[in-house]
């Protein structure tokens, strides 16, 4: 009797280790680029994840980083299963290591904007000419690159100043630290209201393909068109409809390589150096 129960055990234990095993397997990470806060992301892409983890069978959980820059890191070494990243981002980190876009915001065009406080008597970019600006990170596309190509080309002298977040550069913008800062409206759309309301957006950049949503390498192919088909159905599931609503969005849709190149063809260099 002693040794059918020991057997039993046995069984048993290894029963539950191989399952842990194979959940362990099937927890995906989606990781959001830091734009906003950790907390915010959390509170905004939590409920997104909860929704594709109840639609693919696959637990998928919410991380981000504290900066952009550990951000790039984390994405260069392949950390997240699953990715929200910038559209130059994707750019570089389709190269290495081999992020493959699968989806990305419906009929979106992502602009930059550079915001200055509601009273400034700034008027023009010109104005801005020799002070420092406020940008969330040097490779942040629409927060920063467009608008500091564009006051480059203009053959303007700013200095930038690296304050982590979008948020950091409105509340640095509405506190008076700096003149004027980057950011995307979707972002300004989703900060502090009495931040917001202090702030006056100058001027918008062109618009160009908005961020990706694409998954790393190596990912089984069957997992990938789960999460994939999961994103596109939230366009038609009204359970959804307040998730994307929660994060400016009006829709999925599905993508592809190509879509991203109209920023390939600015030829940014900013990261080319993690390529090597």
């Amino acid at each position: 009797m002693k040794k059918a129960f020991h057997l039993v055990l046995v069984i048993l234990f290894s029963y539950l280790l191989l399952n842990s095993h194979l959940l362990k397997a099937e927890t995906l990470t989606f990781g959001i680029v830091p734009q906003q806060s950790a907390k915010k992301l959390a509170k905004l892409w939590t409920p997104i994840c909860h929704y594709l983890s109840e639609k693919t069978g696959v637990t998928i959980q919410f991380s981000t980083a504290k900066d952009i820059p550990t951000f790039e890191k984390r994405l260069l070494e392949g950390q997240y299963d699953i990715a929200y990243m910038n559209p130059y981002h994707y750019t570089v980190f389709h190269q290495k290591p081999g992020y493959q876009a699968i989806a990305r915001q419906l009929n979106k065009k992502i602009k930059g904007i550079i915001v200055v406080k509601k009273d400034s008597s700034v008027r023009s970019l010109d104005e801005l000419n020799g002070e420092k600006l406020a940008f969330p990170s040097p490779a942040a596309f629409a927060a920063s690159v467009l608008p500091r190509a564009k006051i480059k080309s203009d053959g303007m002298d700013i200095t930038p100043v690296y304050v982590s977040s979008h948020d950091s550069v409105y509340l640095n913008v509405a506190k008076g630290l700096f003149p004027a800062g980057g950011g995307v409206l979707r972002t300004l759309n989703n900060t502090n209201p009495n931040i917001k309301n202090q702030l006056r957006i100058l001027w918008t950049t062109p618009g160009y393909t908005s961020h990706a949503i694409a998954t790393k390498p190596g990912l089984d192919a069957n997992i990938v068109s789960k999460v994939h088909q999961a994103l596109i159905d939230m366009n038609s599931d009204p359970r959804a409809k307040p998730l994307l609503e929660a994060i400016k969005f009006k829709g999925m849709q599905s993508a592809k390589n190509s879509d991203w190149d109209d920023v390939r063809a600015l030829n940014i260099t900013l990261l080319d150096h993690l390529l090597k």
